[in-house]
């Protein structure tokens, strides 16, 4: 280090690689903290420069993880200079453990600003295929049926060809199908002719459906015989078909031509063709590529629209971040109309060449651990909820490969995340997102991991807090980046697209989530700004109480909501699955943790269940209602 550094002073230009060693991964690895001293040292500006394209060489160190082919593009990327600055507090091994962390968020910034985001699904698609081969690999189902991308690119444009009679380019097609193969290719068949997927939401019922068609003006909605059967979906179905028309995929397959099969099979091994006739069809990276429903727990569900370079820029985001590779191997149990099962658990490792096992419900919780164990898999996605039940349900052996499971859509208990951590040794990564995000905004990683926040902001995201009045800690966050949603579809103005809006200015989203960033970057979520009630003037975190209740009780679940108190305001209600709950266990605990006792709840109201959504978040809007019935 006084080497380089006495180098640099004299004038001198220095080339270090901060990862110390050629990548293994084909990802970014950890970055040592010398280099950002060096820069740090003698305020040089460092200039970040990316190599792309060499992993696939034959001289790769990444063999077995992508696959090598001779004479690959290789390009190299110089972006913009960079002034390490540290602030002045910092001094000694803090300073220079400050100045690599600096180092290390302008590597996972560029690694995310060369990446490519500004193309479609459908092209990525096919990039995906000449990075891993047709033959590779790419999704499975529980009908045990695999399918590689030359087998997924074959299906989705014969399918997709036969749905343009039932649709025109652009329009909002209604997808109401399970987590399986057939929804996969659903989606990417309605992509390859320009159609945008509406992913709707099974567990809604009849009036939300209704609802959603409505609000995103969906003609056509397609299905599939078999699964309304199953899910018992026949009297929503047939109220629905009343609104729209009704596709099933069994009717289509039979009436699908031997001509347009082999025609789609051939195509389908072209990927100049196949692009040059995506964009004659107008697809651009910020046309609309799907439509997601907000889950609806606190209020009316929205359509929320998501552009493909959203899509696309989100993955690169967590990417930028995480070591993903052609080896792992994804279960994913979230359905496709929630963002995460959706971006996360099927877009992301589909076009980053992970194989994927579609499983169609989070909730069985003997059974995933035993498919976790038989596929070997490698990455698992869940929300605290669901992890807690195949926690209670596994046996210490069946999560043995294992490397990353990531947590979102609820808050992530401890006793969840330690029972993990003794009982299988894997550790949880939580995030955080909203489906208007795309849906990722911050998550732990391996190499940042802070228990109790849902981790750092990813990279080309900007954020803003705002102070609350009444609140002594935390503040209303709002955020921008290129993964912020093209706008909203509203019930009141059906089809009309309404881009999101704030005090900020133009592009910024206020996510309604009241948080704390500790000087580290880490996030610590308090609550949402609408799940708080105010009590004798003070503002109190339904989540804190929420959290309150689950260290008096563990194992039941719990749910907290305000209603009218003339007294005081506000009172809180409190719903809990514990048989024998009683209101002086939360008194004492608070004591015990030396917390005001406005946090303890008036009232506690034992349940057989709390109300959950399809999504795995706890249905507020239902939770009132059984409360103010009861009152």
């Amino acid at each position: 280090m006084r080497s380089l550094i006495k180098r640099v002073d004299a004038g001198g230009n220095v080339v270090i690689f901060p990862e110390g060693r050629i990548t293994v991964t084909g990802s970014l690895m950890k970055i040592y903290q010398g280099p950002g001293l060096v820069a740090l040292k003698t305020g040089a500006e460092v200039l970040p420069i990316s190599i792309d394209g060499a992993q696939y060489t034959p001289f790769s160190r990444a063999k077995g993880r992508v696959r090598q082919r001779l004479f690959p593009e290789i390009s190299l990327t110089v972006l913009p200079p960079r002034h390490l600055v540290v602030r002045e507090h910092y001094r000694g091994r803090a300073r220079r453990i400050e100045a690599g962390k600096m180092l290390s968020d302008i590597m996972t910034t560029m690694m995310f600003d060369t990446s490519n985001y500004k193309t479609s699904l459908f092209d990525r698609l096919l990039d995906a295929r000449k990075i891993h081969g047709g033959k590779h690999v790419i999704a499975e189902d529980i009908q045990r049926v695999a399918i590689d991308y030359n087998t997924l690119l074959t299906k989705c444009l014969v399918l997709g060809k036969a749905l343009t009679r039932f649709s025109r380019r652009d329009e909002y097609v209604g997808v109401l199908l399970p987590g399986a193969l057939a929804n996969v290719v659903t989606f990417w068949g309605l992509h390859a002719y320009g159609r945008v997927p509406a992913m709707l939401n099974f567990t809604a019922g009849a009036s939300g459906l209704i609802a959603a068609c409505h609000t995103a003006e969906i003609k056509t909605v397609i299905t599939a015989k078999r699964f309304i059967r199953t899910a018992n979906l026949d009297d929503v179905v047939e109220a629905l078909s009343r609104e729209v028309e009704i596709l099933y995929l069994e009717d289509i397959a039979e009436r699908i031509p031997l001509l347009t099969k082999l025609r789609g099979f051939v195509i389908a091994r072209f990927d100049y063709g196949l692009k040059r006739r995506h964009r004659q069809r107008g697809v651009s990276p910020s046309s609309p590529a799907v439509v997601l429903f907000t889950s609806g727990s606190e209020g009316t569900p929205k359509g929320v629209v998501l552009s493909h370079e959203n899509l696309l820029a989100n993955m690169n985001q967590i990417a930028a971040r995480v070591d993903f590779s052609a080896q792992d191997v994804a279960l994913n149990s979230l359905p496709l109309f929630h963002s995460f099962g959706l971006t996360a658990g099927t877009l992301l490792t589909t076009l980053y060449g992970i194989k994927t096992f579609l499983y169609p419900s989070p909730l069985h919780y003997r059974v995933i651990p035993e498919i976790a164990y038989e596929i070997n898999a490698t990455i698992m996605f869940g929300t605290n909820t669901f992890l807690a039940g195949y926690a209670k349900n596994a046996h210490p052996y069946d999560f043995y490969s294992v490397r990353y499971v990531f947590a979102g859509a609820e808050k992530l208990k401890d006793e969840v995340r330690e029972l993990w951590e003794n009982k299988f040794g894997v550790r949880i990564f939580e995030g955080y997102g909203a489906t208007e995000c795309s849906p990722v905004i911050a998550v732990n990683t391996p190499m940042g991991n802070k228990a109790g926040t849902v981790g750092r902001f990813l990279p080309a995201m900007d954020s803003y807090l705002e102070p609350v009045p009444g609140l002594k800690t935390g503040s209303r966050l709002y955020v921008k980046g290129p993964n912020v949603m093209l706008g909203y579809l509203l019930l009141e103005n059906p089809g009309k697209l309404v881009p999101p809006q704030s005090e900020q200015g133009e592009g910024w989203y206020d996510t309604g989530d009241i948080v704390d960033v500790d000087e580290d970057g880490f996030v610590v979520i308090s609550g949402r700004a609408k799940r708080f009630a105010k009590i004798a003037g003070e503002m109190v975190s339904l989540t804190a109480v929420e959290a309150l209740a689950g260290r008096v009780w563990a194992d039941a679940q719990h749910a907290a909501v305000a209603v009218p108190d003339e007294r005081k305001g506000e009172q809180v209600v409190l719903m809990t699955t514990q048989k024998d709950a009683e209101r002086q266990a939360i008194v004492q605990q608070a004591q015990r943790d030396n917390i005001s006792e406005l946090i303890v709840p008036r009232t506690v109201m034992p349940v057989v269940s709390v109300p959950v959504l399809g999504t795995g978040k706890t249905d507020y809007v239902t939770a009132q209602s059984i409360v103010e019935e009861q009152k």
